[in-house]
């Protein structure tokens, strides 16, 4: 059983949490010793689709006409393309159009959670979906020896100031006028958001925001992995204000380095109980409470019951579960 990982215009999504999951899927692979490609042209039995471009579902179709079979990773949904990038209210029911097209070429559909399984069950595609967490890499996601001190001199942080972070795009969805707005409420605490989003591609909501933003703010960009996990060591909270997911990668991210987190309590993260492994936030007033209950000692830490929703998605266990689809897969055909 040989394994093509098709990902196309890698190079402009692997700053992306399609990027990461692709990579996750390579060393998920590789963990349980499952042959695979990254070039279309040598030979495989199983294509396994990551993106949505023109060229993914050309390669599903090619690669039907060969006898292959084809899997598509349903990681996006018209609802998590909503509050994105400018313009895409208008084109999401375009875009909704376009995923039914990619997704109905397939054999078989993985998505990352039991929520979005959900939600594609209701765009009528007559494919069974399959879900499956992206999973985290844990012999990475770890601290290392001064990893809070590198990352605290390297943007100037004092070991008494009192750091809150997040990672995303500049968007709406992912909650950065929430995070913009939590600053300028708490004055007294740094904020710090990872990532980037070309400012082409931002709204004006979010372009205003950012240029108002109050002095306790840093925007560094995208970072290194390494960079990223010395930031996750090193900031006391994370927040993640999200509006809608698949998964979140970052978040299980997070989980795995231990550090106290905030999400927004919405449908997705029903799997997660405020207090026990994660703590929740509604709106505004609720994050910020909670930001000064974890700061003031106030609220229980609850990073080792999190730390084990990261562990049930090592990315061992992840290529365990695609070595089992991929033969099930092949065998269906079999037995036909």
């Amino acid at each position: 059983m040989k394994v093509l990982l098709y990902t196309s215009k890698v190079k402009d999504i692997e700053k992306s949490g399609i990027g990461k999951a692709s990579a996750h899927q390579q060393k998920a692979l590789k963990s349980v010793n499952v042959s695979y490609t990254l070039d279309p042209k040598d030979d495989y039995d199983i294509v396994h689709i990551n993106s949505i471009f023109p060229d993914s579902l050309l390669m599903a179709k090619k690669a039907k006409q060969k006898g292959k079979k084809v899997v598509f990773h349903a990681h996006s949904t018209e609802e998590d393309f909503k509050n994105s990038f400018k313009f895409s209210n208008v084109a999401a029911s375009t875009f909704k159009q376009w995923l039914k097209i990619c997704y109905s070429s397939a054999d078989i559909l993985l998505t990352p959670t039991p929520y979005s399984k959900g939600i594609l069950e209701t765009y009528g595609l007559k494919k069974e979906i399959i879900p499956i967490s992206n999973g985290i890499d844990l012999n990475f996601w770890k601290p290392e020896e001064n990893s809070r001190q590198r990352f605290r001199q390297k943007y100037n942080f004092s070991e008494n100031d009192k750091v809150i972070m997040s990672v995303g795009l500049y968007i709406e969805r992912k909650g950065i006028l929430e995070f913009l707005e939590l600053a300028k409420r708490m004055p007294e605490y740094k904020f710090i958001w990872f990532g980037y989003t070309a400012p082409s591609l931002r709204t004006h909501k979010v372009i205003e925001a950012m240029k108002n933003k109050t002095p306790n703010v840093y925007f560094p960009g995208y970072i290194t992995g390494d960079e990223l996990k010395d930031a996750y060591a090193g900031s006391d909270i994370y927040i993640f204000p999200t509006k809608e997911e698949t998964e979140g990668i970052v978040l299980l991210e997070a989980l795995a380095m231990k550090i106290n987190t905030i999400i927004s309590d919405i449908p997705i993260y029903d799997r997660l109980t405020d207090g026990y492994n994660v703590y929740k936030a509604k709106n505004i007033d609720e994050f910020a409470n909670k930001i000064k209950g974890l700061i003031n000692n106030t609220l229980p830490s609850v990073t080792n019951n999190g730390y084990k929703v990261a562990a049930d998605r090592d990315i061992k266990v992840i290529g365990h579960k695609l070595k089992k689809i991929y033969e099930q897969i092949l065998e269906k055909d079999l037995i036909k």
